[in-house]
């Protein structure tokens, strides 16, 4: 990671702080971005003190112009990209299918997937031209398996999974590798929030965890920074299950 430039989306709090900070530890310097400017501006704080360097960069994931805007920002203070994550991302209401509405729908699909697009489409030509490097694109258990009463987010993150399948063989000889991480529960303020939603506890979920418990955001980043490494030469198009064994299931 040393000297590597990384952009990493939804930074201010959860799972895509501790990537920025694990990615920051292994001497990156990192692009904290997030729509939230006071978490992102903690999270860039917090890499400060360890003595990283880096910056925030305010974007709203569901418009290009953000995206294009946010790889400028970055080019002009660090000079290249050569890692990007791609993890800002919104659940959604708890309903059947035949009641989601109109909106909710396209505002999923416009966050999730077509943000991750966006993120692709900008990202991808900046990395080439810095050589090659790789990208994270963080899906869900919902990328790979059913969620009863989550129809949009569900099919926001099986399209992620896709997505990361197809960018990965279009760019498989540009030196640039592109995966995706599917994290299960995971302590974050978007599942403490989906567990408020629906009248409940993180906790009253144990029954779904064949590990007796939850993810920490530290162990999603783990997985993350070792796909942004050399280490992972040759790994690209694969979708991870982080999910303490839910998937098998």
């Amino acid at each position: 990671m040393k000297k590597k430039v990384a952009i990493v989306t939804g930074a201010g709090s959860g799972i895509g702080r501790a990537i920025a900070l694990k990615l920051g530890q292994g001497g990156a310097r990192v692009v904290v971005s997030d729509i939230q400017e006071e978490g992102g501006l903690q999270t860039v704080k917090e890499l400060h003190e360890m003595g990283a360097s880096a910056i925030f960069v305010k974007a709203d994931i569901s418009k290009l112009a953000d995206h294009e805007a946010l790889i400028a920002a970055t080019v002009k203070r660090f000079g290249a990209v050569h890692i990007a994550v791609n993890n800002a991302g919104i659940g959604g209401p708890f309903i059947p299918v035949e009641t989601y509405s109109l909106q909710d729908w396209n505002r999923i699909i416009a966050i999730n997937l077509t943000g991750t697009f966006f993120g692709l489409k900008t990202q991808i030509p900046a990395i080439k031209a810095a050589g090659g490097g790789a990208i994270v694109n963080v899906a869900s258990i919902a990328g790979i398996l059913g969620v009863q009463l989550q129809s949009a987010y569900t099919a926001s993150k099986h399209g992620v999974v896709g997505l990361t399948k197809s960018a990965a063989l279009d760019c498989a000889l540009d030196n640039i590798r592109i995966n995706a991480v599917c994290p299960g529960t995971v302590v974050t303020p978007l599942v403490m929030e989906a567990a408020k939603a629906l009248q409940t506890t993180i906790e009253a979920n144990v029954a779904l965890w064949p590990m007796g418990r939850p993810a920490e955001p530290s162990e999603i980043a783990e997985l993350v920074t070792w796909l942004c490494s050399n280490k992972a030469s040759y790994v690209t198009g694969v979708a991870y299950p982080v999910d303490g064994g839910m998937s098998a299931l």
